[in-house]
């Protein structure tokens, strides 16, 4: 029961999730529909997608690339920018939950004995917003945006139209907020070099993210990718499956199983479809703020044909409360525990940063939007 409880509280959003997936099935009995509900497409290039990236991340090739740019700069304020530049542009193709499980922890190798506490406090929640923010500029950049690609049939064009603009303004931001905020401080600091991984391995992993990249640009099917990826780990390393997150997999399932049934309300159906038409983007802004935004993206998308204020909608409300986005929860947690003290500042500084960072990019889409 101990160990039931302390899943729970560890994986809460897919805690809520089967919960209100059990409550549906009170209203709409388990029936062969549910198969429909089910979006395969998405859940086997999550897989794939996660397990390339575990590939990738045990051959070590982030801290090749992180130790010999890092290598090359001595003052805090370049550091800052780098880290979160690192952060912005490999959440893009890792996903911004692996750049900030790659970098966080080396931004306290880097400053946490030689900078300003504040200074290091502030560094990682730029690089968590970082982080957030440069995933959102790709489909593979974040679960919420492979979701929805996948779910309206996007094509890449109208998918960089929507969210290209809030990208580089975003990158703006972020580097112009560094450069004001943190001063020229000399640093020691000495970065270890690390060996170049085996280059087969990295050809490897390599060519399987490209197949990844093929099924989201829809040349290849999911399920020819999905049937070689296994094929090599399964050859080749087995360690790689053990290491996914089957329990971000089965929360989606979940959601798909609520949203279906919630959708087969007629009734329940209509209201929420009306409460969401013409406010999408502040809809999934709002609800991110309260579920997270991967759940909240599953839940509306059933209410809205507005992709583009979906998307934004929870991309942009990634930022906000230390929920808004699961990914943030991992630079909170890094913090905390060499920091456990300094709590109370981390999330005072988290929730300033993260709500101005909202209110800008929130401001923008209302213009641009009115705009089209």
């Amino acid at each position: 029961m101990k160990t039931m409880i302390e899943f729970m509280k560890k994986e809460a959003v897919f805690s809520i999730a089967l919960v209100l997936t059990v409550f549906s099935m009170f209203f709409v009995l388990p029936n062969k529909g549910y198969v429909d509900y089910i979006d395969f497409k998405v859940l086997a290039l999550l897989f794939c997608l996660m397990s390339v990236v575990e590939g990738f991340k045990k051959i070590g090739i982030f801290d090749v690339i992180s130790c010999s740019i890092l290598s090359k700069t001595k003052n805090s304020r370049t550091i800052g920018i780098l880290l979160s530049l690192i952060c912005f542009f490999t959440a893009m193709l890792v996903t911004n939950d692996v750049a900030l499980i790659t970098f966080v922890p080396l931004t306290f190798i880097l400053l946490g004995d030689n900078d300003d506490e504040k200074d290091v406090i502030f560094i990682i929640v730029m690089e968590t917003i970082a982080a957030n923010l440069g995933s959102m500029v790709t489909p593979i950049g974040n679960p919420q945006n492979l979701y929805l690609y996948s779910y309206y049939d996007m094509d890449m064009g109208r998918f960089l139209e929507t969210v290209l603009p809030y990208g580089v303004i975003s990158l703006i931001l972020i580097v112009v907020f560094l450069w004001i905020r943190l001063k020229k401080s000399a640093l020691d600091i000495e970065v270890k070099q690390t060996e170049l991984p085996d280059k087969k391995k990295i050809v490897k992993y390599v060519l399987m993210f490209l197949l990844c990249l093929s099924v989201v640009l829809k040349i290849c099917d999911y399920r020819i990718c999905l049937g070689i990826i296994l094929a090599v780990l399964l050859v080749s390393d087995r360690g790689i499956l053990k290491k996914v997150d089957y329990v971000l997999l089965l929360t989606f399932v979940c959601f798909f199983v609520f949203v279906g049934n919630i959708g087969s309300m007629e009734g329940v159906r209509k209201v929420l479809s009306t409460m969401v038409e013409g406010r999408t983007l502040v809809a999934g802004l709002i609800l991110s703020q309260i579920i997270s935004n991967v759940p909240a993206a599953v839940m509306l998308s059933g209410f809205t044909e507005d992709a583009q204020g979906l998307i934004l909608g929870t991309d942009i409300g990634g930022l906000g409360t230390l929920v808004a986005s699961l990914a943030s929860l991992i630079s909170y947690k890094f913090y905390v525990k060499k920091y456990p003290k300094n709590v109370g500042k981390y999330i005072r500084t988290f929730t300033i940063w993260n709500v101005l960072f909202l209110i800008i990019l929130l401001g923008v889409a209302q213009i641009l939007r009115h705009m089209v």
